[in-house]
């Protein structure tokens, strides 16, 4: 069934990830994962690093990116784009926006977690030690794992539970038929990431979905670790009845507990055969795209 091991939803340090890219493909080589998308929340810049690191060891690096997005209620709604041209100078510029205006709202988190901390009677944390985690802008799983060093809190999960929700700052999106619009522009094929993660309400998710078709997506990522198996399954009917790409990944951060590259929830893996219509999809789209 697996003729090889794929994970088509990975994060590295140029985002909320744990490692670098480098480092995410030495684990991804070590666990026997021949295909990876590195899809960093608003940024490409570890793609190149991955891609080379690939060549390296044997492993493809699809070039992805997850945006936060915005449909009509919803808000930081996940889109990935696959097959993206990374080095688009329009789509780096809109990444740099956002990425300033994600900086200044991390800033404002992290002052507001160093006030809890200081009516606490402990010692907030720097600036520096927090960037110290990320390669790119910081993010909440940076000021976590500040935390977490400084034995603030007992894990990940205790620090976004005690700190970074009740200190969180909303974010800025895009809006999600400009985003999809703006993958294709750039030849890559828009994807829903793990869609339950917007509603449990599997009737009014099945309308969402349908809603967002019509104004460009492309797939749907059924296999996802935020999903139960009745969920996946859900996912996995929508998708065929619909015409929908099927896409599978382990949305690794490196800071979950008991989650690994290439495997999904309680061990789930994921098919290969996934990647033929993502990738003639990405073809049909690039021929589509007007030369510069």
């Amino acid at each position: 069934m697996h003729s090889m091991k794929i994970d088509l939803h990975i994060h590295s340090n140029f985002s909320d990830g744990a490692y670098s890219p480098s480092e995410l493909i030495a684990l991804a080589k070590d666990n026997d994962v021949q295909v990876v998308a590195l899809a960093d929340h608003d940024s490409v810049s570890g793609i190149s690093g991955a891609t080379a690191a690939g060549v390296a060891v044997g492993i493809d690096v699809i070039p992805a990116v997850e945006l936060s997005v915005q449909f009509n209620e919803w808000r930081d709604v996940h889109l990935l784009g696959y097959g993206i041209d990374h080095s688009d100078t329009l789509f780096l510029r809109n990444l740099d926006g956002f990425s300033h205006r994600r900086e200044g709202r991390n800033d404002q988190i992290l002052e507001k977690v160093n006030d809890a901390l200081l009516a606490e009677g402990r010692t907030p944390i720097e600036r520096n030690r927090v960037i110290s985690f990320a390669q790119g802008v910081m993010g909440r799983p940076h000021i976590a794992r500040a935390l977490l060093e400084r034995g603030y809190v007992d894990n990940v999960e205790d620090a976004f539970r005690r700190y970074l929700i009740p200190c969180n700052v909303p974010k800025s999106y895009w809006l999600i038929h400009e985003a999809i619009a703006e993958i294709h522009r750039i030849g890559g094929v828009a994807v829903l990431a793990h869609p339950t993660s917007i509603t449990k309400d599997l009737n009014l998710l099945a309308i969402i979905i349908s809603d967002l078709q019509q104004v460009g997506l492309d797939g749907i990522e059924v296999f996802n670790n935020m999903g139960w198996p009745q969920e996946i399954e859900f996912l996995r009917r929508l998708a065929l009845a619909n015409g929908l790409l099927m896409t599978a990944g382990s949305d690794y951060h490196g800071i979950e507990e008991g989650l690994e590259i290439g495997r999904g929830r309680d061990g789930m893996q994921f098919d290969s055969s996934l990647l033929a219509p993502l990738s003639e999809r990405i073809t049909r789209i690039r021929s589509s795209v007007p030369a510069s």
